[in-house]
């Protein structure tokens, strides 16, 4: 089933929703081994983006260079940028359509993942967002070629984030301030990775 405008800002509110609900969480996994403000600086950003969703725009690119350029002016730190180029990449690559399909997300994915690793200089093993999102790219790939819908789409890119998230707990950080910690870095969740893989499930979640 496609996706409208409408339908993309309900997926947003509920990442908002879920955001807020998991500040605590990102906090804590922030502070072990980064500045401890992503999940502020997240929760801010999301809640920001809310308040502009009372009108939605006319297509689902719209609905996602909002969301860009909300997260890019009200989100501090590295997070802001990074997933503002997320959502604005994917604006690109989903374009003004009316509505979008599963190959359609699938596209918006991949670009996604391409700004974030052109803006973040990451690659995968990096103990980075970018450990989330690129199994959840090929996972949304895989299924979006055998002709999976949305929902379909969305729900295998989540799973493969989750199982992404997971996989920093034992690396050693080779970007941002994580990398100060060197050896130590390693046995912690990059919370980087952990709010990728709640933005997508949270997407998946609201996805028909």
């Amino acid at each position: 089933m496609a996706c409208t405008a409408e339908a993309v800002a309900e997926a947003v509110r509920a990442v908002a929703a879920v955001v807020v609900e998991h500040r605590e969480e990102l906090i804590r996994l922030d502070r072990e081994i980064g500045d401890g403000d992503h999940g502020e600086n997240l929760a801010r950003g999301f809640t920001a983006l809310v308040s502009k969703l009372d009108e939605v725009p006319s297509s689902p690119g719209g609905v996602l260079r909002l969301a860009a350029t909300t997260l890019i002016s009200t989100v501090g730190g590295a997070a802001g940028p990074l997933f503002g180029t997320a959502f604005l990449r994917a604006a690109t690559s989903v374009g003004d359509v009316a509505s979008v399909d599963g190959a359609a997300v699938a596209a918006a994915l991949r670009a996604a993942l391409d700004g974030v690793v052109a803006r973040g200089k990451a690659s995968l093993g990096d103990k980075t967002m970018v450990d989330a999102l690129t199994p959840a790219v090929a996972a949304a790939e895989s299924v979006a070629a055998g002709g999976g819908g949305v929902a379909e789409v969305l729900g295998a890119a989540a799973d493969a984030a989750e199982m992404g998230a997971d996989s920093t707990v034992p690396m050693v950080a080779r970007k941002g301030r994580a990398s100060y910690l060197g050896e130590r870095s390693a046995g912690h969740l990059d919370p980087g990775a952990r709010s990728t893989a709640l933005v997508l499930r949270a997407l998946a979640g609201r996805a028909r």
